[in-house]
């Protein structure tokens, strides 16, 4: 039976209960060698710490910060030139979905306004494979997070899993389409955004040709494409887009950029003729816009949020310097990495969590398994649903993530705190690192060094900026 919802919104399922992992460290017995800290009301984990932390200062990156500030006419300017193939007998589906694109609502708002003008008949569809839980009511209620619901782009949004097959490129490769993009439509408008991928490298990697090649294909087609393995999805990409533009009728998408502040700034139609080649280059100039964790060697880095609205893999690859496998041999190298919390917006999808090694409980409570889960299958990443060691608070997570360090001490550990790794303007940095970093000239100190302050129960009682 075809699964299809038409501009309703969704309520998202309950998470369903599982076992707590096995390797928390919050309740195991105490050790006798730590009977005279629990007596103090220090927990066994805390004895870990058997020094004093060293004091931290918050900075801030100077950080590129042009970006478009009418993204309206941004966008008219940019598909008015392909309106002359849109009249009043034409039905244009638009497809939208990836998440955490700035502005993505007033991108897509911008688009339907422009093609209702012109006479035509508009409506949306889910174009994000397997996200949303892999249902119709889930890819509808994803939408609706971001703003795109029926009521606030005036258009109606088509969610189905339903595909079409359009073909094969390697052997025993099937390539796929959104049912309703392909059937009922005349002309299909991708929008997407540019950027480095965090699971593989290529000359194309996130952006048009993803959404076009995966993101279309649903579900089904994420699936089989993730069959074949991320190590050749830099010849995957390109070679699926090129097929889906030869058969589905795609005139032009409209390509998206950020800068480091994860703010829009450029917005771009590119013709389908020249979506491989165009989206080469605008690869390398997402690349070099982005924000990165300014120093090559940490021994603690904080994250107080992952989801995927900030990326991926819920933590960037590109930025952290590791993946499932371990270190990408990009800076900077970082020991341990701590997960304090979930987004909001990720709606308990914790894909990237077992990127970490340190987290916070109240993070593993929120993880909804299933749409977790069905992500890391997907993806062919179960890694990714693992949960590391698993603690009360924040200073038990220090206390852990520094035990775990080499060459390493308290008092001399390299610790970066951040909101996340969409979001890296504001840092705390640790003492050690101050004097490096400050030479370079890249950061101006906001809050001189002081020490890192827990309230009574062991939480950091400083919010970021």
């Amino acid at each position: 039976m075809t699964e299809e919802v038409r501009g309703v919104r969704m309520a998202g399922a309950d998470p369903g209960g599982e076992p707590p992992p096995e390797h928390e460290l919050s309740d195991p017995p105490v050790p006798e060698s730590s009977a005279r800290g629990a007596a103090r009301g220090r927990s066994w984990v805390e004895e870990l710490l058997p020094g004093s932390l060293p004091e931290w200062a918050l900075v801030r990156q100077r950080i590129d910060a042009t970006e478009v500030v009418d993204v309206r006419q941004a966008v008219r300017r940019e598909i008015d030139p392909f309106m002359a193939g849109i009249g009043a007998e034409t039905r244009v589906c638009v497809a939208v979905g990836s998440r955490g694109i700035d502005r993505i609502d007033q991108v897509v708002r911008a688009v339907v306004e422009r093609i209702r003008e012109a006479g035509a008949s508009v409506f949306l569809v889910p174009a994000m494979g397997s996200h949303g839980g892999a249902t119709a009511e889930g890819q509808l209620r994803l939408l609706s997070a971001y703003g795109i619901t029926p009521e606030a782009m005036g258009c109606e949004i088509r969610s189905s899993m339903d595909t079409v097959p359009l073909g094969e490129v390697h052997p025993g490769v099937p390539v796929f389409i959104d049912r309703q993009a392909f059937e009922h439509a005349d002309i299909i408008i991708p929008i997407n955004r540019v950027k480095p991928h965090t699971d593989f490298t290529g000359e194309i990697e996130s952006g048009l040709s993803k959404m076009i090649s995966i993101g279309l294909g649903k579900q089904r087609g994420a699936d089989t494409f993730h069959r074949q393995g991320f190590a050749i999805f830099h010849e995957l990409i390109p070679a699926v887009a090129a097929l889906v533009l030869a058969r589905a009728p795609i005139p032009f998408g409209l390509a998206l950029i950020e800068n480091g502040h994860a703010r829009l700034s450029h917005i771009e139609a590119v013709p389908a003729a020249q979506i491989a080649e165009r989206e080469r280059q605008l690869l390398r100039i997402a690349r070099d816009a982005m924000a990165r964790i300014p120093m090559a060697e940490l021994d603690v880095l904080v994250l107080d949020l992952i989801g995927k609205d900030i990326s991926g893999l819920g933590m960037d690859s590109n930025v952290v310097g590791r993946y499932y496998s371990g270190p990408t041999g990009v800076p900077p190298a970082i020991q341990r990495i701590i997960v304090r919390d979930l987004t909001e917006e990720t709606d308990g999808n914790a894909v990237g969590i077992g990127m970490g090694d340190v987290v916070l409980r109240r993070a593993v409570e929120r993880m909804d398994p299933a749409k977790t889960h069905v992500n890391c299958v997907t993806a062919k990443t179960p890694e990714g649903a693992r949960v590391p060691l698993t603690v009360d608070s924040d200073r038990q997570a220090f206390a852990v993530a520094i035990a775990c360090c080499l060459r390493v001490t308290p008092e001399t550990a390299r610790i970066v705190r951040v909101r996340d790794t969409k979001h890296l303007e504001h840092l705390y940095v640790s003492a050690p690192l101050l004097p490096g970093l400050l030479a370079g000239g890249a950061v101006e100190v906001v809050d001189p060094a002081h020490p890192i302050r827990f309230d009574a129960d062991g939480m950091l009682t400083e919010l970021m900026p």
